[in-house]
């Protein structure tokens, strides 16, 4: 599915924009100055509709921004559900022991992939490039800087991705051994390692596409990749399970990788060929590659994120077999709300992006303090319940197979000291894109995930003793928060100058619910047996005190929710009629 902006923002007369203070282009503009309201004027007034042979993008109103969050959104938890069925096959089919343990060591390839190449580190360097040639188009630009940004970007960056993945596949041996050097036998992880390495490739393109996409506010197929990806995985295990045990789980990700980037094919090429011009050879542009000090810090700073995994896996290989299991399973469950309020600011990212490469700063600051307000409150509400029902979470969706009642509880466990850093992981997401949004290399991000980095080595170190993976698990939480409040801190001139002090005022609200909302859950949810009836009741307990607490707390971010959920509800009726 192919989201499009309307061709103008909806009035309600022939020349009246609907007042909205907080979102609408035009008002914007109106806050930022003269020069904003002509332009805004002239884009909304004079530019063709997304899509149209030789045309411009509109500025994104509300109603398409909340449908297509709520595209993607659906998308997401589509593959997120998917994710989960993936998991419940792993551990039905082959348990929490040694054989899931070699795999989720292979496991780590796919992941630094996804978030070096898909989630963070390209998407922030691609975005803002993309952003810039859109914007440079639509001031008459000789030639077409999307199709020469293409043409100095993809070729280069595919050679980058397949020599990355052969050394991979070459040092398979080692790279398990610096892993988890307490693995009793290798021979299993290094197999599944040289399998999953192939996703560095299919990672790259899936995540050049989807950049390429969302800055052209095609927001569908990127969304649809995990769908895609989880299918192969789970289609992977079924089939060749029973002959290649675990083995088959990594040929899911290799077929599964190859899928994330052929679903957005079709619309890549769609856009690529409405932005055809004919022009004289000597007016086109040359190719233009990417900047090195943003691609260099961008990249770095993701694998500084994904580096907390590492500290993870290296900790948890010298606990009894199933600790990394525990811990995987526990983390995949407990970012799901994270998931889903980050999807927010991927949706908004590109208007960011777009905002600053016309010097409209003031809209870039007001999209990027809503964001904020907004993903704090989703995924708040994620962990009250989280913390207040992980057990009966755990059991419903892995109790079956080889997964005993004991892994429950270890998992359950687990999951709830990893809820307590999901508003540091919503925050480091929302906050970063403010750093890079601007399409310029900056090394504060970087330091401040190497200080979180730090924190979490510590921890982590200090308490895997006494408290196994309970210790591995809070080291992160506290790692992550450190790095969220690193980056809040330095907000300003480095990047969009959000106004810090009225975002922690305005963060405390939800934090305050999310409390009462946990404590009321958990009481309610304990007081069944059954482990769903116990999680519907302390589902429900948690989502009404949250909402009914941070309205009277004031919470802007619930109501702003709120306020999407109707425009886009209102918008596809609209569209239905």
């Amino acid at each position: 599915m192919t989201v499009t902006p309307p061709r103008t923002p909806r009035t309600d007369g022939p020349a009246s924009v609907p007042p909205s203070r907080s979102v609408e282009p035009a008002e914007e503009a109106a806050e930022a100055g003269p020069a904003a309201c002509a332009r805004v004027r002239a884009e909304t007034t004079h530019v063709p509709a997304a899509g149209s042979e030789g045309g411009e993008l509109p500025p994104a109103s509300r109603r398409f921004l909340a449908k297509a969050t709520l595209v993607t959104v659906v998308l997401s938890v589509a593959g997120s559900l998917l994710g989960l069925v993936r998991d419940q096959a792993l551990a039905r089919l082959f348990g929490a022991g040694s054989d899931t343990d070699a795999f989720l060591v292979a496991w780590t390839v796919p992941e630094f992939a996804a978030t070096l190449l898909i989630e963070d580190g390209l998407a922030f360097a691609l975005i803002p490039a993309f952003s810039m040639a859109l914007a440079r188009r639509s001031r008459g630009a000789a030639g077409d800087p999307v199709r020469a940004l293409v043409a100095g970007t993809l070729p280069r960056l595919s050679l980058a991705f397949v020599a990355v993945g052969a050394l991979l596949i070459g040092l398979a041996p080692q790279l398990v051994e610096l892993l988890a050097p307490g693995l009793p036998d290798p021979t299993l992880a290094v197999d599944c390692t040289r399998l999953t390495a192939t996703c560095v490739v299919s990672f790259g393109l899936a995540g050049y596409f989807s950049a390429a996409l969302r800055a052209h506010r095609r927001y569908g197929a990127p969304a649809a990749i995990y769908v895609a990806y989880n299918v192969g995985i789970i289609t992977g295990m079924f089939v060749l399970g029973g002959q290649w045990g675990v083995r088959s789980a990594a040929v899911g990700v290799a077929v599964g990788g190859l899928l994330m980037a052929l679903v957005q094919l079709p619309s890549l090429l769609r856009q690529l060929r409405k932005c055809e011009v004919a022009e004289e050879p000597s007016a086109q542009e040359e190719p233009r590659p990417l900047d090195t000090l943003l691609l260099a810090t961008v990249l770095l700073f993701a694998l500084c994120r994904q580096s907390q995994v590492l500290i993870e896996r290296f900790l948890a290989s010298q606990l009894p077999a199933g600790a990394i299991s525990h811990l995987n399973y526990a983390q995949k469950v407990a970012q799901m709300p994270m998931i889903l309020s980050v999807m927010v600011c991927t949706v908004t990212f590109p208007v960011v992006a777009r905002a600053l490469a016309e010097g409209d700063h003031e809209r870039a600051r007001s999209r990027v303090e809503r964001d904020l307000a907004l993903a704090a409150c989703i995924v708040l509400l994620g962990t009250a319940a989280v913390v207040a029902c992980s057990p009966q979470i755990i059991e419903l969706l892995f109790q079956r197979g080889a997964f005993t009642a004991r892994d429950t509880a270890a998992t359950a466990g687990v999951m709830r000291v990893y809820a307590l850093g999901l508003l540091g992981q919503t925050l480091v997401g929302v906050l970063v894109r403010s750093y890079f949004s601007a399409g310029r290399g900056s090394w504060y991000p970087v330091g401040a995930m190497a200080a979180g980095i730090v924190v979490t080595s510590w921890i982590g170190v200090l308490s895997v003793g006494p408290w196994g993976v309970y210790g591995i698990a809070a080291a992160n939480a506290a790692g992550i928060t450190v790095t969220a409040l690193v980056l809040l801190a330095g907000m300003g001139p480095r990047s969009v100058p959000v106004r810090v002090r009225g975002v922690l005022r305005e963060l405390s609200r939800p934090v305050r619910a999310a409390l009462l909302a946990t404590l009321a859950g958990y009481f309610v949810g304990g007081r069944f047996t059954d482990p769903l009836s116990g999680l519907a009741a302390g589902g429900f307990t948690v989502t009404a005190v949250f909402l009914l607490a941070g309205r009277a707390l004031g919470s802007q971010g619930i109501a702003s929710a709120l306020r999407s959920v109707r425009s886009a509800t209102r918008r596809l009726s609209y569209g239905r009629s």
